[in-house]
């Protein structure tokens, strides 16, 4: 049953990262015909995190309350939608709004790690979220080529193939996914409503051990969605690349992300197995290659130092989540998991908009602003492992 729940989970989110690899290559070329500059594209990401933040904590306090699976289902059917309003958008508004629907349901990454919370033990845990990584590196492998392919007839065509992709993961969940929370486990909902005040949200930075893993999320995932948009920036306005060419760099990245979350990880873990110390690791690398990033001014370093900077990467957020996962109460996996996405989250509104303004002085300089991130996140988890090692 396990095994059955992990791969109908892992298909469920392969198809809906599949939908949102599609339409990646495109985000910027599809808005810029709106007028959309990086600053712009910028505040479009940082729209849908906006809501995404709002709302993720609830769906996750919702589905401790009333089961994953329905709440799985409505997160990835508000997917489709906002994807096919978003292609049929005829002013730059209604692309907003459609990225705020996308954003309002899509609570679906924390909802999916609370199903393999329910499934799967805590020692085997880390290596359960690297499959559900995989299975959204997998989407990110076919997804952009796929997108850059369909673009040649006609930039609203990845949109709408996306859109039903997404609808086509919402039947599968329907029809094969099975309940991981019983209604004898499942937990009153009044702490949902909490977790919408922003002293709860400081409450939970409080808690011990949990608070500075949370602290790590939200300064990772700053870097990493600033990256976002210096990826995009970079390669449209610096390299000039077109997004059949955008789509193959996204696919190699996805290859690497495929990778390493399905065997990267294992393997990783044998010759660090202190999962803290695997984390500090990973840290560094990306400081070094993030860095480098800044002065890879050709397409071929480009590419080169982009595949280097990919491993690292991929593997941060898997060891990150099954470390706090380890760390959190089993009738609150739903909830912790879940304030953990709206840190997440948080990173994905204020990420892109501090690199929107960089790019406007300096597109490059983005590379350097998230090495620097990393680099703050990498001296925080240190300190605390020598503080951890002190008390022992």
């Amino acid at each position: 049953m396990k095994s059955k729940t992990l791969l109908i989970l892992a298909l469920v989110m392969m198809v809906n990262a599949l939908s949102y690899g599609t339409i990646i290559p495109l985000l910027y070329p599809y808005a810029s015909r709106y007028g959309i500059n990086p600053l712009g594209l910028s505040l479009l990401f940082a729209s849908f995190s906006l809501f995404q933040f709002l709302a993720t904590p609830v769906i996750g306090a919702l589905s401790d309350k009333h089961g994953r699976k329905p709440l799985l289902l409505l997160s990835l059917f508000g997917t489709s939608l906002s994807l096919a309003f978003f292609a049929s958008a005829q002013a730059l508004w209604q692309l907003f709004l459609a990225r705020i629907l996308d954003g309002a349901t899509g609570g679906n990454m924390s909802v999916a790690q609370a199903v393999i919370a329910d499934s799967v033990s805590g020692k085997e845990r880390s290596r359960a979220f690297g499959l559900l990584g995989a299975s959204f590196g997998f989407g990110f492998l076919i997804g952009p080529a796929l997108g850059g392919f369909l673009s040649g007839y006609g930039l609203t065509v990845p949109f709408w193939f996306a859109s039903g992709l997404a609808l086509a993961g919402t039947l599968l969940g329907y029809f094969f996914l099975e309940e991981t929370n019983p209604k004898h486990k499942r937990t009153e909902l009044s702490s949902a409503i909490k977790l919408l005040q922003p002293q709860e949200m400081i409450s939970a930075l409080k808690m011990p051990v949990i608070g500075i893993l949370l602290g790590l999320t939200i300064i990772i995932s700053l870097a990493g969605n600033a990256f976002i948009i210096g990826f995009q920036s970079f390669t449209v306005d610096v390299l000039s690349l077109s997004p059949k060419e955008i789509g193959l760099l996204f696919t190699l990245a996805g290859l690497i992300s495929l990778i390493t979350q399905t065997g990267g990880i294992k393997l990783l873990e044998r010759f660090v197995p202190i999962k803290e110390k695997l984390l500090m690791y990973l840290l560094s690398a990306a400081v070094v290659f993030l860095l480098a990033l800044t002065f890879a001014s050709t397409l071929p370093v480009f590419t080169i130092v982009l595949v280097f900077f990919m491993f690292p990467n991929s593997a941060m957020a898997p060891v990150l989540s099954g470390i706090i996962s380890e760390n959190t109460p089993s009738n609150k996996q739903g909830k912790v998991l879940g304030i953990n996405q709206a840190f997440t989250s948080l990173g994905q509104i204020i990420g892109p908009v501090f690199a929107g303004v960089v790019a406007d002085y300096y597109v490059p300089g983005i590379f350097t602003f998230s090495s620097m991130l990393m680099l703050v996140a990498f001296v925080i988890l240190f300190k605390q492992i020598v503080s951890m090692s002190t008390s022992r």
